[in-house]
């Protein structure tokens, strides 16, 4: 499967923090790309700072138009999950996403265009409640890949976490840039 997120819209001074959570859920969570546009330039490099340290080349695209991104990943075969708490149930759908190859998740900010709902594939609610984007991004990756995200092993980590049940155990595989 391949997972790349978009993020539309950005509240000024609340967001910076938010867009870029959404940003790491999504690299964690399996996603290969992230598309943003009204963000702040230092979130790329606090995600390229994350690449290095812990492995893997996430990337991150800073766009102008979302609705060009949404019809070129259309035409190219990628369904369109629109995340929104107006949407189908995840319980209803998930099976449904699970078949699915190519994903665009999108992920709004602030009050989504209509044109969204439409432009989906599906329209998918984490619960029918007020909540975070991040959360439901999160549950969203894990529910389309049944938790087999957290089994991945990035690719030249500076840095590993090799879980212990007490305390902190990181090896340091090569020495980082500074």
């Amino acid at each position: 499967m391949d997972f790349e997120v978009l993020r539309i819209g950005q509240r000024l001074v609340r967001d910076d923090r938010v867009t870029t959570h959404v940003a790491l859920v999504a690299r964690a969570f399996g996603a290969s790309k992230i598309y943003m546009n009204e963000v702040d330039p230092e979130i790329k490099d606090t995600l390229n700072k994350i690449n290095a340290t812990w492995g893997g080349n996430f990337e991150i695209e800073f766009i102008t138009d979302w609705k060009k991104i949404v019809k070129e990943k259309k035409v190219n075969s990628k369904k369109i999950i629109h995340l929104t708490m107006y949407g189908e149930n995840i319980n209803d759908v998930a099976s449904s996403l699970q078949k699915e190859e190519n994903i665009l998740i999108v992920v709004g900010a602030e009050k989504v265009p209509r044109e969204v709902y439409d432009l989906a594939d599906y329209n998918v609610a984490v619960g029918h409640q007020p909540h975070s984007e991040i959360s439901a991004l999160a549950v969203l990756l894990d529910r389309i890949q049944n938790g087999k995200q957290l089994l991945t092993r990035f690719e030249n980590p500076s840095r590993e976490i090799i879980p212990t049940k007490n305390g902190k155990k990181v090896i340091m595989n090569k020495t980082m840039d500074k």
